[in-house]
């Protein structure tokens, strides 16, 4: 069976999935993709089911009766990948701001004994390509926010392009997990640092989307800032 699994969440991207599969497979033939669907308007599983006849026993989608968020996706994500005794799970942006390209080089660094690999943002300088200014500070700032309040050792605590060894998923109880958005990638890279498993920023270049909206709202960036303080408080949890 494939070791590896990317995992991507998908909420209306019908404009950015089939090339994101297509380009993924052209990166690392032998790869497995499971999309979470949160039964998209668009019918963006659709697009999924009629690719998978193409890529049958490698490409999976699951569909969900509802949208509840980014974390309740992948937390339905990662528990099939559990089921399915994958060594390496990876999550991603279904709109190409995570480039496919990083994805074996961040399976190296799993493959050289690291448990967690952040597609980083900020390890030198700022590697965004086509945000706007008020989007940087935000993220910036939130980044500092997160490692003041919690001291974890990661220049980019809110990123999204995560690489997992099965046993850092394994070990955390995931569905104590309420977070979602900004939160939940907060809560599980700090979880995982604070179990003691050995964590790797890589650098990417993060490009803001071309095709389809932004699901980034005031909501998800106000439940991230009440979150963080909270995750000092919890210890019972880990």
């Amino acid at each position: 069976m494939c070791q590896s699994l990317v995992i991507i969440p998908t909420y209306n991207e019908s404009e950015n999935i089939s090339s994101l599969i297509l380009k993924i497979f052209e990166e690392i033939p032998k790869i497995h993709i499971l999309v979470v669907d949160d039964n998209s308007p668009d019918k963006t599983y659709e697009i999924v089911e009629k690719l998978s006849k193409n890529f049958k026993h490698k490409l999976f989608v699951e569909i969900r009766s509802n949208k509840n968020g980014l974390g309740e996706a992948y937390k339905h994500g990662f528990k099939w990948a559990l089921t399915k005794s994958y060594e390496y799970i990876f999550q991603m942006d279904a709109d190409f701001s995570h480039d496919p390209i990083e994805l074996s080089k961040m399976m190296n660094h799993l493959e050289d004994n690291y448990d967690l690999v952040v597609g980083s943002r900020y390890i030198d300088g700022i590697n965004v390509v086509n945000w706007p200014l008020n989007r940087i500070l935000l993220s910036v700032i939130a980044a500092y926010y997160v490692r003041l309040i919690t001291c974890m050792p990661i220049n980019d605590p809110t990123a999204g392009f995560v690489g997992y060894r099965k046993k850092v998923l394994q070990s955390i109880n995931i569905d104590r997990i309420r977070s979602i958005g900004y939160a939940f990638q907060i809560e599980m890279k700090y979880i995982s640092w604070r179990q003691k498993f050995k964590l790797k920023e890589h650098p990417i270049i993060f490009k803001n989307r071309v095709k389809g909206v932004s699901k980034m709202g005031s909501k998800i960036i106000f439940e991230a800032i009440l979150a963080v303080p909270l995750l000092r408080l919890r210890r019972f949890f880990l």
